[in-house]
């Protein structure tokens, strides 16, 4: 059973704190931990590697407590950010290495490596120098000497920082292939977008904490608090008061119409920027909220141009640059 299970963990480095973390990861699945720098994703997977000393809790790998087992005893790989390869040592000894530690010599720890380099396609590599490699491949040889292990749980500290867009995208089709082919992960990465195109699962960490866990399409959909919402890209989102069945107010300044009926109640509204539509002049219409505002901000966004207006509160709008010169939008209109 290759899976992992956190109860109650703490971590006290000094300043910083993980604090009562409990997750649960399921054998194959693909987890992300997504979080700002600084907001403890690395200790966490570090604390699961046995890096970091835990205060209290529990951690369970395959269904074995290895809490008080050392590093090389725990049945965990670990990709470090910048790879950490032995710069004295070619490809093939870096991916001896750690069969060596655990005893695993001659025919067998052939047969391992052989597998491996197979399946990441660096066979080329294995008389080469880690120095000589691009980036690329230094990050296909770090993820054949963590597996060539066989671990239960493969820990990937932002894998693909240091990588460009185009070797970036190339690695995350390796990493779903290894995940596809059974293997549990377990990756960490400040990225959504990195998060959305590789995760079956998430959890948004922030200040030592777990905030939020599920599917990115639950995260993205249902953000549990303002912080989530800004960290996965939603740009309106408003502390919201139910007064009426189908009405509510918006941070207290404007009032709008709603789909479904809800009984009195705070809690938060989101929309997204694509849903926002400008117009020159008002639409008659069977849209149920038509505001006045005034442009405050235009800047590109990945796909078109989002534009920043004041309606008696900040709401922005995603749209076309031919609407941007169509409608003639400049900031102040």
């Amino acid at each position: 059973m290759n899976s992992l299970s956190l109860k109650n963990v703490s971590v006290n480095l000094g300043s910083f704190s993980l604090k009562n973390v409990s997750l649960s990861v399921k054998e194959g699945e693909y987890f992300v931990l997504l979080g700002e720098s600084g907001a403890g994703k690395s200790v966490l997977l570090e604390a699961i590697a046995g890096m970091v000393p835990v205060a209290s809790g529990e951690i369970v790998v395959g269904g074995q407590n290895v809490g008080e087992l050392p590093i090389q005893k725990r049945p965990v790989g670990l990709v470090f950010q910048d790879y950490a390869l032995f710069p004295h040592l070619s490809v093939k000894e870096n991916l001896r290495y750690p069969l060596k530690s655990k005893g695993i010599r001659g025919s067998e720890a052939e047969r391992l490596i052989t597998e491996y380099v197979e399946i990441l396609e660096i066979s080329h590599l294995l008389n080469r120098n880690p120095s000589t490699l691009s980036g690329g491949e230094q990050q296909r040889v770090a993820l054949a000497r963590a597996l060539v292990n066989k671990p239960k749980v493969l820990l990937l500290d932002e894998p693909l920082s240091a990588l460009d867009a185009g070797l970036r995208s190339e690695v995350q089709s390796l990493l779903r292939k290894i995940n596809r082919a059974g293997q549990t992960v377990v990756h960490v990465t400040h990225e959504y977008k990195e998060a959305v195109a590789l995760a079956n699962r998430l959890a948004v960490v922030y200040n030592g904490q777990i905030i939020q866990v599920g599917t990115p399409k639950e995260v993205f959909d249902k953000p549990a608090s303002r912080f989530v919402a800004s960290f996965t890209g939603i740009k309106n989102f408003y502390n919201a008061q139910v007064l009426e069945p189908n009405r509510a107010t918006l941070e207290g300044k404007i009032e709008i119409a709603m789909l479904h009926e809800y009984s009195p109640c705070n809690g938060f509204i989101t929309f997204r920027t694509k849903d926002v539509i400008l117009s020159a002049k008002r639409l008659e219409s069977s849209a149920g909220n038509c505001f006045q505002g005034t442009v405050t901000d235009i800047a590109p966004a990945e796909r078109g141009i989002n534009v920043t207006l004041d309606i008696g509160i900040i709401v922005m709008a995603e749209i076309t640059e031919n609407s941007i010169d169509r409608l003639d939008i400049q900031v102040g209109k």
